[in-house]
């Protein structure tokens, strides 16, 4: 039989280390080679069982006294005639050592949830129910704005007939196997002694009840699946790709839990004229080269309705003029962003014979004062070839 190694080396802590530093060592190690957290690693499970020897012998005063006076010999019953007993004598419950080492350590609960010898999912515990989701499709102005939409989804509920218990008339009975815990105590032979766990007991499925007779309208589930069609109010601001979270709409929680949320994703149809960018609001806005030049007054479209727009004389292509508060409202506040027009100007096509001579007319008298751009233009291709 192979050696084994000191215990203070085992928990890693100095042979006069106190009760304190001993256990708090033994709960770090514990905690790290728990098999729990180490499914099928063979050494981690080995060293849990070493941990586990050393402190079940340091953490007596006896067995520690015997230890630190004569070694193994003074602990284990193969030597000295059994001058203490081997340190894994008995029956070993892991349930109750980790409930108590384990207590008060945030997070971890006794090792809630890692594994099914931890978990501790009881009967008829309050459980919040699942989120479900769907998507509505909205105009661009009802995006600005907010609206009133009618949305369908699939939604799971309480039966209305067996009242979620899943039997017939809601008649149910305590499962003789768990006691109505939900859980068994399952024991286990090793080299070591009698090792004790907990699991969900297989004949009610961890609810505690034993259903006799289903409910025909769920099926012993105690919950229907159905579509469901509510209303919901979209607010003003919300755009393409937003989620909309509606709260208490998901699927019905159990054992009376709450109900889960319903995800709402907001699709935003283009518009025609207007382009959104962030709160505020672009669009274009074609003029003749005669309203441009002379300027004009232009009748200019909004998510509000048409407005009068006096273009200035000598209105550039891609001059830009602000509509102040014609924008979105912004998403949870009382303020809007506004609306940016581009001036665009067109050139006119098919032009008749009077037409063109009119415009040649025009050229022939026209100064360069009147093009500015354009004189500056050649002016810096002067300056580059010098004619």
């Amino acid at each position: 039989m192979a050696e084994k190694k000191d215990y203070y080396e085992v928990l890693g802590v100095s042979k006069d280390a106190t009760e304190a530093e001993i256990k708090k060592a033994y709960r770090r190690l514990a905690k790290k080679y728990h098999p729990d957290l180490n499914p099928g690693d063979k050494a981690a499970e080995a060293k849990f069982k070493e941990v586990n020897e050393a402190y079940e012998v340091l953490s007596n005063k006896d067995k520690r006294a015997r230890y630190d006076q004569f070694g193994q010999a003074g602990v284990d019953p193969n030597f000295g005639g059994g001058a203490g007993g081997s340190p894994f004598s008995g029956d070993i419950n892991f349930d109750d050592i980790f409930n108590s080492v384990f207590n008060g350590f945030g997070g971890f609960g006794g090792f809630e949830g890692f594994g099914g010898a931890r978990r501790r999912q009881r009967a008829n515990v309050p459980r919040h129910g699942s989120d479900s989701e769907t998507a509505v499709s909205i105009s661009f102005e009802e995006a600005a704005k907010g609206c009133v939409k009618t949305v369908s989804y699939d939604q799971i509920d309480i039966c209305p007939d067996c009242r979620g218990t899943g039997a017939r008339n809601g008649s149910t009975r305590t499962c003789p196997q768990c006691g109505g815990t939900g859980q068994v105590r399952v024991s286990q032979r090793t080299p070591f002694g009698l090792v004790q766990t907990t699991r969900t007991c297989d004949r009610c499925g961890g609810t505690g009840r034993i259903i006799d007779e289903p409910c025909p309208t769920c099926g012993g589930r105690g919950r229907i699946r159905h579509r469901r069609t509510i209303e919901i109010n979209i607010p003003a601001g919300i755009d393409n790709g937003q989620v909309l979270n509606v709260s208490g709409k998901g699927n019905a929680g159990e054992n009376g839990g709450p109900s889960g949320d319903l995800h709402v994703s907001v699709s935003v149809r283009p518009h025609p004229i207007f382009e959104r960018k962030d709160f505020d609001i672009w669009c274009e806005m074609p003029i003749t080269f005669t309203q441009a030049a002379l300027g004009a007054e232009v009748v200019v479209p909004t998510i509000d309705g048409r407005v009068e727009y006096e273009v200035h004389p000598g209105t550039q292509p891609g001059d830009v003029f602000k509509l102040r508060g014609r924008g979105i409202q912004r998403l949870g506040s009382r303020g809007r962003g506004d609306q940016y027009v581009r001036m665009t100007v067109e050139v006119p096509k098919n032009l008749s014979q009077r037409q063109k001579a009119l415009l040649r007319e025009f050229e022939s008298e026209a100064e360069d004062k009147n093009y500015q751009k354009r004189r500056n233009f050649f002016g810096k291709i002067k300056d580059m070839f010098g004619d």
